[in-house]
């Protein structure tokens, strides 16, 4: 079985297929798809782009699509930049850029009021117009500097109490357990095994 995962983002596929790698499924991304413009991203809830990216790629493709959307919520800024997470400060800012806004936005915040969590909802869509959704999410706290070389995002700046690690900090394996993006998946991760083996 082949599932396209909606995403030119090379670090998040990476994630995917490592958190999926026990299922007889040949993930490909969106790289793999010749003349594919990924829809605009409207929605005003995870669920709605998720859905919406996923149901593109099905019916762009012909096959089963996997998309998620994620974002970052910090109770101190009444839950910015949440949906807008991945376009926040404008829509070509960088990593760096967005990490930046936050921790300047969260100066002289203290550590008990620095709450926060990463949410995200995958949608698996059929090229007949099935859908399915899955949510995951994870609580920390926001760091007062980045910290850690991997992952992507606001991994640098998001700390994983657990751990008193950042989510770039964490080895990969363990990041691959805890995260949202984790979790969602393995919610999701049912029905992708069923579908594998009605096609086998």
């Amino acid at each position: 079985m082949q599932v396209i995962v909606a995403t030119t983002n090379a670090g998040k596929f990476r994630e995917v297929v490592s958190i999926l790698s026990d299922l007889r499924i040949s993930f490909l991304s969106l790289t793999s798809l010749q003349g594919y413009t990924s829809p605009v991203e409207v929605g005003v809830t995870y669920a709605e782009n998720a859905a919406a990216k996923a149901a593109a790629v099905a019916q762009f493709s012909g096959c089963w699509a996997l998309a998620d959307d994620s974002g970052l919520e910090v109770d101190a800024l009444g839950g910015q930049p949440g949906v807008y997470s991945s376009r926040y400060v404008s829509p070509t800012a960088s990593d760096l850029e967005r990490n930046h806004r936050i921790l300047e936005l969260l100066e002289g915040v203290p550590h008990s009021q620095r709450n926060a969590r990463f949410q995200c909802v995958v949608a698996l869509a059929g090229p007949d117009g099935e859908l399915s959704l899955a949510h995951g999410s994870c609580d920390g706290m926001i760091a007062e500097v980045p910290s850690g070389d991997s992952g992507f995002g606001y991994d640098p700046i998001f700390i994983v109490p657990k751990f008193a690690a950042t989510m770039a900090s964490l080895p990969p394996d363990v990041k691959n357990r805890v995260s949202h993006r984790a979790r969602a998946l393995e919610n999701i991760k049912p029905l992708l095994q069923r579908l594998s083996l009605a096609a086998a």
